[in-house]
């Protein structure tokens, strides 16, 4: 009666619900396994989709209730576990080429419908993140989560293939890359009895490291260290920031790919840049269409256009000082004014790409005053080789620059933008010993995973976000 495993149960082996609607599989007795999406039916017969995690496609399952005990198929709930066997034949059903017959159900696990959250109905990303252990069971999360995937492989493919080498630089650090001082600290010290010095200062000697440590806001410093040995390597691995941002597109723990590339100059940077993305985007659209399409019809009908416009379009390029006057001459109220020396916000940064040039914009030469002290300075001495990637609808999905290689002109801008000098003789070796023109630059891969999902919020696009007053899970 279907209500114990069988021997064909435990020696036929599983397949997968994405390799299950191949032709080849037609009429022959398979196995699946996954998690009940819906059951309905009548007094006859009953239909279950089942779905496993593998692709956004259900497989439905048809039970003819002559061959199974009522009793043994009351479990099957919305969330429960199965095992099926039976046999795969063509779907007259709409929106579906194969079901399967069910000849043996076996329940791994029930899901009590008063207590599983996730029920048919629709429930709301907001809802969705506060059971953030649960959600990646939904369509939605699904799709995201193997899309999370793909990008992360095609990431390492494109580096690996173009010859750069994976360097895994520290999460623990004593230096602050950006000078942002936003940094998580890592201390084993009693917090409930900090030692103190005579000065009553807090004495670190007396820490694990016997100095202050953080949480590392990028791995770039150690990757020049790893470029200007190796000649091009990436990063691609865990960042921390202490802000309290509770913005659609901050995270207090994001993931960094940070490409850095001895003998580099600014214009090798933007062509990597370009040429990285459309190499992402473009193996989204070629391995996760499945699951584009579903997000594009639940949330962005003009998704899968916008990924073909960046891939079919060359990035404008055009200096800082240009695009304040596109930005001044524009008509627009801006929420943030604008003006030569100001930060451009994300409004300003749309404006250029979706209302005035309609293309992915690189955005070059910005003041120095709002930069990171390690770009190099131009002949103006007012403006650093910078360069930003700005894409519609996210604003700045890259950020980098060409490095400043003389090591007299480096040391003046740590001096400048008051960087412990002791904290960088290691950083300043590269310029003493050998020194060449290199370039690098940031992709954050959640606003990449924001940009080719067509999520609105950050934190969906990560399984577990961090954000201020959020570590759960």
């Amino acid at each position: 009666m279907g209500n114990k495993i069988t021997n064909k149960m435990e020696t036929l082996k599983r397949t997968k619900i994405a390799d299950i609607f191949n032709p080849a599989l037609l009429n022959t007795t398979v196995c699946v396994k996954g998690w009940v999406r819906t059951r309905r039916g009548n007094k006859h017969v009953n239909f279950i989709a089942l779905n496993d995690g593998s692709t956004i496609k259900n497989i439905q399952v048809v039970v003819d209730l002559a061959n199974f005990d009522e009793e043994i198929l009351k479990p099957i709930t919305t969330g429960a576990s199965l095992c099926v066997v039976g046999k795969l034949v063509e779907s007259m059903g709409k929106g579906q080429t194969a079901e399967i017959q069910a000849e043996k159900i076996e329940i791994y696990g029930k899901a009590d419908p008063e207590l599983y959250p996730l029920q048919k109905k629709g429930h709301s990303l907001e809802f969705l993140r506060e059971i953030a252990h649960l959600r990646p069971r939904t369509n939605t999360f699904g799709a995201v989560l193997r899309i999370r995937h793909h990008m992360a492989y095609a990431i390492h493919k494109y580096f690996n293939d173009h010859g750069f080498f994976y360097m895994h630089t520290p999460l623990i650090t004593a230096s602050d890359c950006e000078g942002a001082g936003a940094m998580f600290q890592v201390t084993t010290l009693d917090i409930n009895d900090v030692p103190r010095n005579e000065e009553g200062k807090v004495d670190y000697t007396q820490d694990f490291f016997g100095k202050q440590t953080s949480l590392t806001v990028s791995g770039q410093l150690e990757g020049e260290l790893g470029a200007t040995a190796l000649g091009a390597i990436y990063t691609f691995g865990p960042t921390f920031r202490a802000e309290n941002s509770n913005t659609p597109r901050h995270l207090a723990e994001f993931w960094m790919i940070e490409p850095e590339v001895a003998f580099n100059d600014i214009t090798d940077n933007m062509d990597l840049a370009e040429d990285f993305l459309k190499y992402c985007i473009n193996y989204a659209l070629e391995n996760c269409m499945d699951d584009l399409n579903f997000l594009s019809e639940m949330y962005d009908k003009e998704l899968i256009e916008r990924l073909r416009f960046v891939v079919d379009n060359e990035f404008v390029r055009l200096p800082y000082t240009e695009g304040i006057k596109i930005l001044e001459a524009s008509g627009e109220k801006f929420e943030f004014p604008i003006y030569w020396g100001a930060d451009l916000q994300s409004e300003h940064e749309r404006y250029l790409v979706e209302k005035h040039f309609k293309k992915p914009v690189i955005l070059t030469d910005y003041p120095k005053d709002i930069k990171a002290f390690y770009m190099k300075l131009n002949d103006d001495n007012k403006t650093v080789r910078a360069m930003d990637v700005l894409f519609p609808r996210i604003g700045e999905i890259i950020g980098g620059s060409e490095r400043e290689d003389n090591l007299d002109k480096l040391q003046a801008r740590i001096i400048e933008m008051n960087i412990p000098d002791k904290d960088m003789w290691w950083y300043l070796d590269t310029r003493r010993f050998g020194t060449v023109p290199h370039a690098g630059f940031g992709l954050g891969f959640e606003r990449l995973l924001l940009f080719v999902t067509g999520m609105t919020n950050i934190r969906d696009v990560i399984p577990f976000p961090r954000t201020p007053k959020t570590a759960e899970f």
